[in-house]
């Protein structure tokens, strides 16, 4: 063929800073992009073959070769694919030029990759002089009679084409690496690249560093003279009388540096439990081994495969990130691509390939359409699938992960509302006695109990002979209003609420422990959803359960006399003391905080509502005196005592430590005060 010299496009200093910046904002991809085009070149030729068109010699072995050369700063990737001749180069490399910078993004940035416009349009080739100040091109076509082809451009403006030396099909493509782009050139970079894009690419990719020392391998000895004189890559053999050899070295045959069958494209039933283990850990470097894995197999109405892992959860909820690798092809595209992944699924690591993602032009974003959201719903009930039947099949493995996939649950009931309808009967709680339950069961074990106190309260009503008509219609309406809601009654701190939990056990009382921070957003999406719940943390109020019968009228004076001497030592005139007999004397005082002040206290602090008073919503806290408490019983019959004030403020304090920790300044008083106390007793 005759030299020949053009220019790529009039318009290429507006179309390189698009290639640069808009398209391929991370210049490491040009490996993915090259080697994705010896790949395409590669399946172009299979398919060639299969369709009768051409014909493969049988030793014909498909592969790619990524070759740095740290001297010269150079990097070759070669493939044995179709090739291209001429004509073919200046269509998909130089066609580029017809395309000028605004006509080619008001036609393709925003459409799909159909009839692959990324090869057709040169672009992924392109993406080379990110990192090269010049590209050259040796290629030849799969073609018979076809003459090879060298093209070369140096900044990607100018190219000259003449005929080529090549003589084996495929292409060779050479990038002269510019001074900021040398770390390509080193072996260990390039091959972390490799490893990032290309780990499970269809086609074997070996690696070659062109300064590297040859590599050699021992190899079995011989004892055949003539085999040893024949094999000229035996080096350093020492060769015995009998014509033995020993330590013979042989060039050490290479490897690929990719696999390419990655368990994900294997079929379920063909994969071992330690195959997915030993993938977990290769891909993810996580040697915490998985709880358990879910394996996507899709072929209609799209072709989806991938697995996904439960990892071991042992942190909170908002500080976790999972990793999901999305690939297209077995090529890898990018992490956590919120499109595909519903926002709940990023708390899991997997790896998901759909070739009929609708790719950009860079294939490094999505087209927000129809189809995609068909992928992610796909994804969505293939998890509550998984998740619903190994409730239903195996519970006790169920069980046993349930601590650590709980938060995980949850965050998607919260999220996908389709999630949480397919979830919401296989939500399982931990009680007091450290068994699993569901709410119904907590509704049944606890109708008994409710059944007896609504009955004590019916009969308290009766005798009160002083209610008027009208207060006795509001009561009975608050009254069926509650009944119609069960009460759950929950842990969210076992060591500070043990006192509350030492007296619900007594009672026979069950409540649910709740420690977690989705916890609280969780059970108010409850209420929203399932209206005949009500949960209430067990220090929220004292139930009639703990209290005997109580004579308002006999406890009113003991009630005026204690607030009014609290209220006065704690300094706090808005205190809201309560005194009731409670059937455990040993408790002396108690703080109990209403459900919705606290709730509304913890929804300030999330959304940092800090500067607004809380005091705004309702008294908070209500200090509990139980009268039949000898020390209750002494306050009140000695409130002129020096000693008084300070067992008060060491009431308060015991019953705050129950409830939350002391801060600074109120531990150091208290710690004071109970040395003082014990000082006291010495005496």
């Amino acid at each position: 063929m005759n030299k020949e010299h053009g220019s790529l496009s009039i318009n290429s200093e507006n179309i390189f800073p698009i290639i640069k910046k808009w398209l391929y904002s991370d210049h490491d991809i040009f490996i993915r992009e090259l080697i994705s085009n010896g790949s395409d070149a590669i399946t172009k030729l299979k398919k060639l073959e299969l369709m009768g068109e051409a014909t493969l010699p049988d030793d014909n072995k498909f592969r790619i070769d990524v070759i740095v050369n740290p001297e010269e700063k150079t990097l070759k990737f070669i493939d044995n694919g179709v090739g291209m001749t001429a004509d073919e180069v200046k269509e998909y490399i130089n066609q580029i030029a017809f395309s000028g910078a605004t006509d080619f993004l008001n036609k393709y940035k925003d459409k799909a990759n159909e009839d692959q416009i990324i090869g057709h349009f040169g672009l992924g080739f392109y993406s080379a002089f990110m990192v090269a100040d010049k590209v050259t091109i040796d290629t030849l076509s799969w073609q018979e009679g076809a003459e090879s082809v060298h093209w070369e451009s140096e900044g990607g403006t100018e190219f000259t084409m003449t005929q080529g030396t090549r003589d084996t099909r495929g292409t060779e493509i050479t990038l002269y690496l510019n001074e900021e782009s040398y770390e390509f050139s080193n072996e260990y970079r390039a091959k972390e690249v490799i490893n990032k894009y290309c780990s499970f690419m269809p086609v074997e990719i070996y690696f070659k560093n062109a300064n590297a020392p040859e590599e050699f391998e021992e190899s079995v000895e011989t004892t055949d003279p003539e085999e040893n004189a024949a094999d000229d890559n035996i080096i350093d053999a020492e060769v015995k009388e009998d014509g033995t050899a020993v330590d013979k070295k042989v060039p050490k045959q290479p490897e690929p540096i990719n696999n390419t069958t990655p368990l994900w494209m294997k079929h379920p039933n063909d994969c071992t439990e330690e195959e997915y283990k030993e993938f977990y850990r290769n891909v993810f470097h996580d040697y915490k081994e998985p709880l358990f894995w879910i394996h996507l197999n899709m072929d209609y109405p799209f072709n989806l495969k991938g697995i996904l892992y439960f990892p071991k959860i042992n942190t909170e909820y908002d500080s976790l990130e999972g990793t999901i690798k999305l690939y297209c092809n077995q090529v890898f595209i990018a992490d956590n691509i919120k499109e595909v992944i519903p926002e709940f699924l990023m708390l899991l690591k997997g790896t998901i390939d759909c070739p009929d993602l609708p790719l950009n032009v860079s294939r490094s974003a999505l087209q927000n359409d129809g189809f995609v959201k068909k992928i992610s719903d796909y994804i969505t009930k293939k998890v509550a699938d998984k998740l619903s039947g190994m409730y239903k099949l195996e519970k006790e493995s169920y069980e046993n992960f349930w601590d650590d996939i709980s938060p995980f649950i949850k965050f998607g009931c919260l999220k996908d509302d389709k999630f949480r309808e397919k979830m919401k009967d296989f939500i399982i709680f931990k009680n007091l006695e450290g068994k699993y339950i569901t709410l119904p069961e907590y509704v049944k074990a606890s109708e008994k109990a409710d059944t007896d106190e609504t009955a004590e309260e019916n009969a308290a009503q009766d005798k009160a002979e002083d209610t008027s008509s009208k207060e006795k219609s509001e009561e009975a309406s608050d009254k069926k209003e509650d009944e119609e809601k069960h009460v759950i009654y929950y842990v969210t701190n076992e060591q500070q609420q043990s006192q509350y939990i030492n007296m619900f056990k007594e009672e026979g009382i069950d409540a649910l422990i709740l420690t977690h921070n989705i916890d609280q957003p969780f059970i108010t999406q409850l209420e929203q959803h399932e209206r005949s719940y009500r949960f209430q943390r067990i220090d929220a109020d004292i139930t009639d359960s703990f209290k005997e019968d109580n004579d308002e009228e006999a406890l009113k004076a003991q009630h005026d006399k204690l607030s009014e001497l609290f209220r006065k030592v704690l300094n706090n005139d808005k205190l809201e003391v309560k005194v009731m007999k409670l059937k455990n004397d040993k408790v002396s005082s108690m703080i109990t905080l209403s459900e919705e002040g606290r709730r509304m206290q913890e929804m300030m602090k999330m959304y940092n509502m800090y500067g607004m008073n809380p005091d705004m919503f309702g008294n908070e806290q209500t200090l509990v005196l139980n009268a039949n408490n000898k020390l209750v019983q002494y306050i009140f019959e000695n409130t002129d005592s020096k000693n008084v004030p300070m067992i008060c403020q060491q009431l308060y304090d015991l019953a705050m430590l129950s409830h939350k920790p002391l801060d600074g300044e109120s531990m150091t008083k208290f710690i004071a005060r109970s040395n003082e106390i014990m000082m006291l007793l010495a005496k």
